[in-house]
Formats: structure tokens, C-alpha cells, sequence
């Protein structure tokens, strides 16, 4: 069947193509009981007016975008961003808008990205994620005046809203608890160096050590579990081994605590093991993972609130979301 078109509403309702686009964009031009008959026919035929119509009409693309650069593997192991992609979803879809969500391999491609989506009226605005050291989106966006969130680190942010964590006060939380078990010698597996949340967290864990005496003994990573076991097995063969390792995340944290049983050292009597991110994960495995837990989804929806106050041209705070809740399982223990 040949899909209706604004014609097919027009001639039906026996108004012009004119009207209907008034009565479907909520414009003045028709009457009310004009308005409610052309509403009718169009839900009748199923008519729904492009999306490149509606941007040349109101200006408005009815969609919010999202580029990630990292391997498409990655995202589909890693619980955090299904979390963030679900409340970000929920939010947009409670209020008719749509996701468009891509991979860019780099930042130059997601720069690109962003010009042609801004330029052809795809979105109303953007999030932008996994700040970087340097990072060359913020004042390209600045430029383009195109409507982003940040959800990340404000001090990074520039001119645009944050939605962030506060990862002093969670770095505090995890090293105090190992701290407390009796630990002084605590490996960190990192994620990617260029990141800001690796470097913010590196920089808070360095500053809560050297006030506690402590010391701190880290490998750098990439999320994957790969990674998490490699670091994993080189901290392990060390002459002074840690006696705790905190991972960045909880699939590198699941794929250490493989690692150190394969090694033949026990958690948490001879090793204790903690992960940034909770998840499912982190209670399907033997020991379950002690873990900081946020509301991942609920940063996702706070983050689309804000993009569509920003979009509608709303003037949009930076938001501090709540800090995690540790949840204590069976991975950490004293140091034997």
C-alpha cells in the first residue's frame, strides 16, 4: 500500500495541504472544529508528518543524538551504558522524541557527525559523553550553538550543562571501606587514561592514599575483560602483590576475580576485590563483588530532562547526582 501523504489528508478533509499542516503542527490558520476533523482523518489514514517536514515548519527535529566512540564489543558487554541508553530512552519517549544513536571511530568523525546532523536539522541537540583530556567537541558545539549535555565532569565542560558524579566523595567511600578491612596495599585496575573520569578518579584515589599512608599500585585498561584478567594476573606475580585491587569497572572487576582463582588465590582470604560500577554481573559470580552502586538509568532520564530544557531554550544548571551506595558482599575481606 502506498503510504498516505499530506495530499491524501487534504483531499479527504476537502482544506488545502496548507491547512492540514496548520491543524497537525498546532498552528492558528484553521478553526477549531477544522482542526479536530483533519486530526481525525489523519489518524484514520495513519498520516504522520516527516520529521524533515517538521524541522522546516518549526524549526524543531523531534530527536536528541548520541555518538560513542568506543568498539561496538565494548558496548555490548558493558552493562553501564545499556543503563544510561535505557533512561535516556524512557525520558525521551514519555515525551514523543527520539534517540539517534551511533558509533563514530574517532572524535574527529563524531565532530563531523555533529556538523551535518546540526546543519540538515536531524536534532534539537546532543549528549556528550566520555569526556576527554583536551577534548576538541566542547568548543565545537560551543561554536555551532548547538544544544549539549554534558554527562561528565563540569570542570571539562565549558559553557555547556553537566550532569555529574561527584568522584572524590566515591573514590572516598571504596578506599575507606578496604582501608577499614586493614588493607595499606590496594592495586587499581583504570579504564582508558585519556578519559576525565579515569584521570578524576586517578587523582582522587592519589590524594585519599597519600592522606591514609597507603599504598596504591595501578594498571591502566580498557574495560574489556581481557584487560581486567591481563592486569589482573601481572599484579598478582609481583614480588609484593596488593592485597586488594579495585576495578574501574565491573566487567574487568568479574574477569579478575576468574583470573585470581585460575591463579589459585582466594577471595577474599588471600585477595580482596572491589568494582566501581554494580550490575547484575557482580551478583551472578562466586564470591559477589562488593561494588558502589548508582542509579545509572536515573542519571540517563536527569540528562534528557535537561537536554529538553536546554533545547527549548530553558537556561539548564549543572546537576550533582546522588552519591553511590556501597553494597558490601563477599569479595572483600581483612588481609590475611
Amino acid at each position: 500500500m502506498k503510504r498516505p501523504t499530506i495530499a491524501d489528508v487534504a483531499k479527504r478533509a476537502g482544506v488545502t495541504k496548507a491547512a492540514v499542516s496548520f491543524a497537525l503542527n498546532d498552528q492558528p490558520g484553521v478553526s477549531a472544529a477544522t482542526r479536530e476533523r483533519i486530526l481525525a482523518i489523519a489518524a484514520e489514514v495513519g498520516f504522520q508528518p516527516s520529521s524533515a517536514a517538521r524541522a522546516l515548519s518549526d524549526g524543531r527535529a523531534g530527536a536528541f543524538g548520541l555518538v560513542i566512540d568506543r568498539p561496538a564489543r565494548l558496548l555490548g558487554i558493558e552493562p553501564y551504558f545499556m543503563q544510561l541508553l535505557s533512561g535516556i530512552q524512557a525520558e525521551l519517549s514519555g515525551n514523543h522524541v527520539t534517540l539517534l544513536f551511533t558509533l563514530a571511530e574517532d572524535q574527529n568523525a563524531e565532530i563531523e557527525l555533529y556538523r551535518t546532523w546540526w546543519a540538515q536539522r536531524r536534532v534539537d541537540g546532543v549528549f556528550l559523553v566520555d569526556l576527554q583530556l583536551g577534548d576538541r567537541r566542547v568548543p565545537v558545539l560551543e561554536k555551532l550553538h548547538m544544544p549539549a549535555l554534558v554527562i561528565g565532569s563540569p570542570h571539562a565542560s565549558g559553557s555547556l550543562p553537566a550532569v555529574w558524579q561527584n568522584i572524590q566523595a566515591a573514590t572516598g567511600t571504596a578506599v575507606s571501606h578496604l582501608v577499614g578491612l586493614g588493607h595499606r596495599r590496594i592495586g587499581r585496575v583504570t579504564g582508558i587514561g585519556r578519559y576525565w573520569h579515569t584521570k578524576s578518579r586517578t587523582d582522587a584515589l592519589d590524594q585519599i592514599a597519600a592522606q591514609a599512608g597507603i599504598e596504591i599500585i595501578s594498571i591502566e585498561a580498557d574495560y574489556t575483560g581481557e584487560f581486567g584478567a591481563r592486569a589482573t594476573r601481572e599484579m598478582l606475580s609481583r614480588p609484593d602483590p596488593p592485597t586488594a585491587i579495585f576495578y574501574d569497572n565491573d566487567v574487568m572487576a568479574v574477569a579478575g576475580l576468574g583470573e585470581a582463582q585460575r591463579m589459585g588465590v582466594r577471595v577474599p582470604a588471600d585477595l580482596s576485590i572491589m568494582a566501581w560500577d554494580d550490575s547484575m554481573l557482580c551478583e551472578l559470580v562466586h564470591p559477589a563483588l562488593t561494588a558502589l552502586r548508582r542509579d545509572v538509568a536515573a542519571v540517563g532520564a536527569e540528562a534528557a530532562r535537561r537536554l529538553g530544557q536546554k533545547a527549548a531554550g530553558a537556561g539548564v544548571a549543572d546537576f550533582q547526582e546522588p552519591p553511590p551506595v556501597l553494597m558490601v558482599r563477599g569479595s572483600t575481606g581483612p588481609p590475611r
